[in-house]
């Protein structure tokens, strides 16, 4: 009698740790199964949020191409004045003359080029007061490359970033005399020194003095970090000159 109490409890003991396992089987089974049906819903919910995303808003397409468009047409459009001033550079240039007409065209497109990298709410102002009537406008009495620097200048110190800041040119042709005034509120942050800081405008001095003589004057006022640069050359008195000289 105890031997067949001592199986039955045995077997009870076998089943019930038979029972525990495949519990235990089952639970971790189930908590498998949670598991990969979690992760079956996030990946549902994460194709279903890509499937939603890729349905664009044709406003947001639209304006995307806007925008492509827009900076198609600035490279575009810089590299047309950019041929400009290359052909200027290369071969007018080379002259020791060019009409007035020819130098203002080239000044316009180098201002051109250098609107690109301006603020939108930057200042720029640029006014020609020029007839183009006017016989100097189409003489060849000015030096090539003559308005570069003062233009250049304007756009190296100013500070093209600030809302605050501008940039002001004036063309203007009155009778016999040529005013080039370039005017730019300075950058307030402190620009590095360089070692030849300044050989531009002396150079471009030298050459005024060399070519024009007493028929040019190069002004720079300072008004409240507002620099201008106010070129004069007297077409008229230096035509005169050039005649005489032949």
């Amino acid at each position: 009698m105890q031997v067949y109490l001592i199986i039955i409890i045995v077997l009870l003991v076998i089943a019930v740790g038979v029972l525990l396992y495949l519990l235990l089987s089952y639970q971790k089974e189930r908590v498998l199964f949670e598991k990969e049906h979690h992760l079956l819903n996030s990946k549902m919910k994460y194709l279903q949020l890509e499937t939603l995303e890729s349905r664009l808003d044709p406003h947001l397409f639209k304006n995307i191409l806007n925008s492509v468009q827009s900076l198609a047409y600035q490279t575009y459009f810089a590299l047309d004045k950019m041929a400009g001033v290359l052909d200027y550079i290369m071969y007018d240039s080379q002259k020791k003359m060019v009409s007035l007409r020819e130098e203002h065209d080239f000044a316009l497109k180098l201002i051109d080029i250098n609107k690109i990298k301006l603020n939108p709410l930057f200042r720029l102002d640029v006014r020609s007061v020029i007839e183009e009537e006017n016989i100097f406008y189409e003489q060849d009495l000015v030096a090539p490359l003559i308005c570069v620097e003062l233009i250049e200048n304007a756009f190296k110190h100013a500070d093209l970033q600030s809302n605050e800041a501008f940039i002001s040119v004036l063309f203007k042709l009155k009778k016999g005399q040529f005013d080039l005034i370039v005017s730019n509120k300075a950058s307030g942050k402190k620009s590095l020194k360089k070692e030849h800081g300044g050989f531009g405008l002396e150079a471009l001095k030298q050459r005024l003095e060399i070519i024009y003589g007493p028929f040019y004057r190069l002004e720079k006022s300072v008004d409240e970090e507002v620099y201008s640069m106010h070129l004069k050359i007297e077409l008229d008195g230096f035509k005169n000159k050039m005649h005489t000289i032949r």
